[in-house]
């Protein structure tokens, strides 16, 4: 009995017990509800192969997406009081704080970087969404400014991908703010004459787009991302209308001319590339002709004076 105990039963067991699955290998798209497995999903950027649904995408995967070679450094943000009113609501939002970087890795909403793209020096300001719905408090008010004057020390475009539910409601007054600092900070980029991009993604709502996200020389948009300051629920239930259909998705705010173009993520890369290009190449698009200093004069025609 010891013999099929401790060893054929156990065999058995093997054979019919149902393998356990892990649950991230495959995720439903919102648009369509197909099942994509993560490998493919992955390979197309996060962008649904059956519908072309975007989703949201993690920041170290945006930022190394649009770096030459997936290479890029990060910088360290100034450190600022973690919970300046001692908020709290069904949990303390020091405990919140706390939860969130343990789960995301990340001190805060924000995570900015420099490298090169195409060859030329740029400053990335990409939001974390994952990280409290991306929203602006003074950490995220302290990255930007950080990214704005890292851009005018090293003579680059400064580029925000902003992916914001808006401001942190656990700060309060602190959190907005931030509306007025962001947008200091992006007017001494342009006073310099250096490119500001913004590329929108999903999504951008709330302060945040109230402020420096839609004050880009270049607004660029992903294909069906919302954006706008209220939501759209909010809106019919204080108007009380039906809104158009696409209301604040960004296609529809192309057709308005609130942005300048929506670009499919595999190609915002080389997009990028050449809207920096056109804007930082300050040489003539073509060599000048030399003209002859002494041109001489012509002569007169026979009958004339």
């Amino acid at each position: 009995m010891n013999w099929l105990t401790n060893y054929v039963r156990p065999k058995l067991q093997a054979l019919v017990r149902p393998k356990e699955v892990p649950e991230n290998l495959w995720k439903k798209c919102p648009s369509c509800d197909h099942l994509i497995f993560h490998r493919d999903l992955e390979k197309t950027l996060n962008v649904c192969q059956h519908c072309g649904h975007h989703l949201r995408l993690p920041v170290q995967k945006r930022l190394e997406m649009l770096f030459d070679d997936g290479k890029y450094q990060r910088i360290e943000l100034p450190k600022i009081a973690d919970d300046p009113l001692k908020f709290r609501d069904q949990k303390r939002y020091a405990d919140r704080l706390r939860d969130t970087r343990a789960k995301t890795g990340e001190h805060d909403a924000i995570a900015v970087a420099h490298g090169r793209m195409g060859g030329i020096n740029v400053v990335v300001a990409a939001f974390n969404f994952e990280f409290q719905g991306g929203s602006m408090g003074m950490a995220v008010g302290e990255g930007i400014v950080a990214a704005a004057e890292l851009a005018v020390l090293q003579d680059s475009p400064l580029i925000v991908i902003p992916a914001s539910g808006g401001a942190r409601m656990q700060e309060g007054i602190l959190s907005l703010m931030q509306m007025a600092r962001t947008t200091v900070a992006v007017d001494r980029v342009k006073e310099k004459r250096l490119p500001y991009v913004v590329l929108l993604t999903d999504p951008t709502t709330g302060g945040v787009s109230a402020s420096f996200a839609m004050l880009g020389d270049i607004a660029i948009a992903e294909p069906g991302a919302v954006i706008g300051f209220a939501g759209a629920r909010v809106i019919e239930s204080t108007i009380r209308e039906k809104l158009p259909e696409g209301f604040q998705r960004s296609e529809y705010l192309l057709d308005k001319g609130m942005v300048d173009m929506v670009v499919p993520r595999a190609e915002l890369r080389a997009t990028l590339i050449r809207v920096l290009s056109l804007l930082r190449n300050r040489s003539p698009a073509a060599d000048l002709l030399a003209l002859p200093l002494d041109i001489p004069d012509p002569v007169p025609e026979e009958g004339t004076v």
